[in-house]
């Protein structure tokens, strides 16, 4: 690990205006992505501002006068914390199976929500530093296009890069339809929704998300929704215990009379972002909530999916997948 500068930050606006001062500083929370890039010598910042102790923790609803809208949730929460809330288990528990399913215990208890949106890819040609990537270092090719590629993106990879991003809980907030909210070194706040904040890879794959250097998510939000009763978290991967999707499918619907009147269904370890499967839940609206109607919407999604040498098995893997998960929401099993 190289040398750096550490300095704990005592507010938010100093803690941004501090990191907008240094390109090469990054902010420190729970660590538990920045400090693995540090000791593979990825990730090479000269500064970390720790943040730990600026508060954004909190988990609260949002309110109109008597009205409920929803749920914030603090960007510098920690996700044990945000899988075991009452409000989040009430009304999210598409959110709380996801982050059950995304890692151990103990990194839960130490990875922040801001920072788990901001997990850099496992692709293990970023992590081998001896190996060209153009995420790592734009301009020497991808070692994955032509590599060993099983653990790769099928849907939205560009040549210059076919990773894939990791995070479970992402995937939730994605089919939730979640929006984060940031601010910046002159304290202007804006607000991306969540299918916005990460980026397809095109031709700068090394830009993870549309966040730019010298913001800070301060806090997630949920809108109000009527899904938490048909909704459910699939996760497939290689081992039961602490790995990474090979794909995951969060889906929720809402039924009136086993009509089917809002799908949302999110895709997990297929793009270089949670991928929104807006033509199944197309396909979906208006139809009876059946086996057949939950095959087509799969079929029609992964018609558009473009596998790469090794893994044309998650084109399969992600249409019954796709087709379970539905199953399981339709059964109330995320109740």
């Amino acid at each position: 690990m190289r040398p750096f500068k550490y300095t704990r930050a005592s507010d938010v606006s100093s803690a941004i205006q501090q990191l907008a001062a240094n390109p090469r500083a990054r902010f420190l929370a729970g660590g538990t992505n920045l400090l693995d890039l540090m000791k593979e010598d990825v990730e090479r910042p000269d500064e970390l501002i720790d943040i730990t102790r600026l508060g954004l923790s909190q988990i609260k609803l949002i309110t109109s006068g008597t009205r409920q809208n929803g749920v914030a949730i603090g960007g510098l929460g920690k996700n044990v914390d945000l899988a075991n809330h009452p409000l989040i288990r009430q009304n999210y528990p598409l959110l709380t199976q996801a982050i059950l399913a995304g890692a151990s215990g103990q990194i839960r208890n130490m990875a922040t929500n801001g920072g788990n949106l901001l997990q850099r890819t496992r692709c293990p040609y970023f992590y081998e530093v001896s190996m060209p990537c153009n995420k790592r270092e734009p301009g020497t090719g991808c070692g994955a296009r032509e590599g060993i590629n099983r653990l790769h993106a099928i849907f939205g990879w560009s040549d210059q890069c076919v990773a894939v991003y990791p995070s479970d809980m992402a995937v939730a907030l994605a089919a939730l339809d979640a929006v984060v909210k940031i601010r910046n070194a002159q304290g202007q706040e804006r607000e991306l929704p969540f299918t916005d904040f990460h980026r397809l890879p095109g031709n700068e794959p090394e830009k993870d998300t549309n966040l730019n250097h010298g913001e800070l998510i301060t806090s997630i939000e949920l809108p109000l929704n009527k899904l938490a009763s048909h909704s459910y978290y699939l996760k497939v991967r290689d081992r039961a215990s602490y790995a990474f999707a090979l794909v995951s499918v969060a889906a929720a619907l809402e039924l009136q009379d086993n009509r089917i009147t809002q799908a949302r269904i999110a895709l997990g370890g297929v793009a270089h972002k949670p991928w929104r499967a807006y033509t199944a839940e197309k396909m979906l609206i208006g139809q009876e909530a059946t086996e057949s109607a939950f095959q087509r919407a799969a079929d029609a999604e992964m018609a558009q999916a473009k596998p790469l040498e090794h893994n044309q098995f998650k084109v399969t893997l992600g249409n019954r997948s796709l087709v379970r998960a539905l199953q399981m929401a339709l059964a109330g099993s995320g109740s």
